[in-house]
């Protein structure tokens, strides 16, 4: 048997079986998120949709019916207000709050494509953004209203609006908010920019749409599945941040893949799902916000879950029966006293990816909230999700297996695929992977090789079809010849119960050519660098083993709770 015949055969569709529920006509037949979104509105029209929980527990609210109408109204303000043409890029730039749908579905509903922007980005990386994407349009937070100012002149940005945190709150709430962060946190910059209000925004486009007896339906009733819906940007980590070209047909047909994997498991209509993960993120994106919409969920953001604390309130007032994060975020709830002495009645999962879910972590969450996490793996290009544990049958140490209508290899550094059991780099092929790179068919080609996408991620194949991600290619340290996989020993580390966190990255080493050497963050004291190394010894190969183990405060970040490994190797981050 040939090694393309071993993935041939793997048992994928017996795992469907289990969990299989025909995806929905409406998935099915949707041409474009629009229509999709037009759908879920009408029917859950009652319901409420999103719910903001600010930390000190203050709240607001919109229903389906009110997040259509104030999407409806904004996409008749970009089309007849602005006069935007089909295919738009217009950029929206917020933490998680009642904005973010509104516009986001506004942009969709008027036919042009939505550039999700990081509202952390520096000034040059904003620049760089809206410069490669060519926004015409940004709707960004009043917080960083002053980062925008220096900013837009520059780019081809000609129209900005702004909101703010406590948009559509109680007009109460709202004020007591809106003076707390200007004058108690000092977190609203000055700014003399040209600028438009939301609400003024939305209330022109119902104006225009009365008075010119404008069908929404109109501007996205000739949209097709290639059609682009969103430029979404790459974590930039490794270099210059790239827009992956995601269409309709990308995003509704992993809405469909993850309907077949967790469908029956979501009880429509039915479900509170915390979005702790920012909503700009390709992950929070297309599970949070669209998937839970068209199940009828109540969504409940939280605007940063930085401290932790932040989501205190959200798991205290309201029933949350479902979670998705990263490892650091569960990580970081695992270490709340108010969490593990209480922890949340209704979950029912909590769904993991972004990056690498440590077995520690997921043991402990079963231990202390009864229910499993349920890991899944994607990229950004893969609009994003390529494997998913199946609920009910989760391995802590797996990604799990493709999702339907998705072909998954491990190739060699020639391309050639390895044997099964053997690490390889994971390479993807499905309907949800990406048109290429904006702009850039260089870096596209360097990534989509006929037809397959090639990851940078190195896993292995389990006979029955698992999958188990090794490590990042790029992260890999060459120990005397052998391959060591951060992963790996980081997972290691954390079974450690004084261990809160680390990372592992390489070192020169004039013997075995590089080392590893960990990263630590104590969640107590009392743990010395020999402790961390004997307790390595014990579990790892000795090449393994950290040579040097430094003890950090934290650990750099991304947004999304992604250790940076880069800036860990940076020479003026790193003591050797």
């Amino acid at each position: 048997m040939s090694h393309d015949q071993v993935y041939d055969a793997a048992p994928w569709s017996a795992h469907y079986a289990e969990a299989h529920r025909e995806p929905e006509a409406r998935l099915v037949n949707a041409a474009s998120l629009p229509e999709l979104l037009s759908q879920a509105g009408e029917q859950w029209a009652d319901k409420v949709a999103f719910t903001t929980c600010m930390p000190n527990g203050m709240a607001g609210r919109l229903t389906y019916r009110q997040v259509e109408d104030k999407s409806d109204a904004f996409a008749v303000w970009l089309r007849a207000g602005l006069k935007l043409e089909p295919g738009t890029r217009v950029a929206v730039q917020m933490p998680n709050c009642l904005t973010l749908p509104v516009v986001a579905f506004g942009v969709l509903k008027a036919g042009c494509v939505l550039v999700n922007v990081n509202p952390l980005y520096t000034r040059r990386e904003m620049e760089h953004q809206f410069n490669d994407s060519g926004a015409e349009v940004l709707i960004i937070a009043n917080l960083f209203a002053d980062k925008a100012q220096d900013v837009v002149p520059n780019t081809p940005v000609r129209t900005v609006v702004l909101t703010h945190m406590a948009q559509w709150f109680p007009p109460v709430v709202k004020s007591v908010l809106h003076l707390v962060m200007k004058y108690w946190n000092r977190v609203l910059p000055k700014h003399s920019m040209d600028a438009l209000d939301i609400e003024s925004v939305i209330n022109e486009g119902r104006k225009l749409r009365d008075s010119q007896n404008i069908k929404v339906e109109d501007y996205w009733q000739s949209l097709k599945r290639d059609d682009m819906a969103v430029l979404q940007y790459t974590g930039g980590t490794t270099g210059v941040s790239k827009g992956a070209v995601l269409t309709h047909g990308n995003l509704l047909s992993n809405l469909e893949q993850v309907d077949t994997l967790t469908g029956r498991h979501i009880a429509s209509g039915e479900e509170c799902i915390l979005t702790a993960l920012p909503m700009y993120h390709i992950f929070a994106f297309t599970v949070n916000l669209l998937a839970f919409y068209y199940s009828g969920a109540h969504n409940v953001l939280v605007p940063s879950p930085r401290p932790i604390k932040n989501c205190q309130r959200a798991f205290d007032n309201y029933p949350i029966s479902w979670i998705s994060g990263v490892n650091t975020l569960y990580n970081a709830l695992l270490n709340e006293e108010w969490f593990t002495v209480y922890p949340p009645p209704n979950m029912k999962v909590a769904l993991a990816g972004g990056t690498a879910l440590h077995k520690a972590v997921a043991e402990r969450w079963m231990s202390v909230v009864g229910k499993p996490i349920s890991e899944g793996y994607g990229l950004t290009e893969t609009s994003p999700v390529v494997c998913f544990n199946l609920i009910g049958t989760e391995r802590p140490d797996s990604i799990g297996v493709p999702a339907p209508n998705t072909q998954v290899r491990l190739v060699d550094d020639e391309g050639q695929t390895v044997p099964l059991g053997e690490p390889g780099e994971l390479v993807v092929k499905g309907p949800q992977v990406m048109t290429g790179y904006w702009n850039r068919p260089e870096e596209t080609d360097k990534s989509i090789k006929d037809g397959w996408f090639y990851t940078g991620d190195v896993a292995v194949m389990e006979a029955d079809g698992h999958f188990r991600i090794v490590d990042r290619k790029k992260d890999m340290v060459l120990v005397s010849g052998f391959n060591v996989y951060p992963n790996e020993v980081e997972d290691c580390i954390a079974r450690l119960p004084q261990v809160q966190e680390s990372a592992v990255i390489g070192i020169p080493d004039e013997q075995t050519g590089e080392a590893v050497k960990a990263f630590v963050v104590l969640r107590e004291e009392g743990l010395s660098a020999q402790d961390v190394i004997a307790h390595c010894r014990k579990e790892l190969a000795a090449y393994k083993v950290p040579k040097k183990v430094e003890f950090r405060d934290d650990l750099p970040k991304t947004p999304v709770g992604k250790v940076l490994r880069k800036e860990l190797r940076d020479p003026s981050q790193t003591k050797a």
